[in-house]
């Protein structure tokens, strides 16, 4: 059982930038394949990154080129650095923690990201 904290969301200018944390509590976290979801109103939830507890990354196309997933071990915590911030990027965005082999996931309580101008 962990706790995800997420942080850094708000309120931006299309073009700009923004960096979200998401603080896992407890230990095991280098084990944890780490990810970014968001929802959007209306949409279903979807992935926007990922990184495994190896540090191997996936983006969805929508992001690739402009969003950069991190892990730091030593600091349970996983980061997505978001740049050229477009309006489409709106969403609630959500932390998950994953361990596969146990089928275990958890979620944090998600972070508004608005990009308006």
């Amino acid at each position: 059982q962990v706790r995800l904290v997420e942080s850094g969301g708000g309120l931006v200018q299309p073009g700009g930038s923004l960096r979200l944390s998401c603080v896992v509590s407890g230990s095991g976290f280098s084990i944890y394949h780490m990810g970014w979801y968001r929802q959007a109103p209306g949409k279903q939830r979807e992935l926007v990154a990922r990184i495994s507890s190896g540090g191997s990354t996936n983006y969805a196309d929508s992001v690739k080129g402009r969003f950069t997933i991190s892990r730091d071990n030593a600091w349970n915590t996983v980061y997505l650095q978001m740049n050229s911030l477009k309006p489409e990027d709106t969403a609630v965005y959500y932390c998950n923690a994953e361990r596969q082999v146990v089928s275990y996931s958890a979620w944090g309580q998600g972070t508004q990201v608005t990009v308006s101008s």
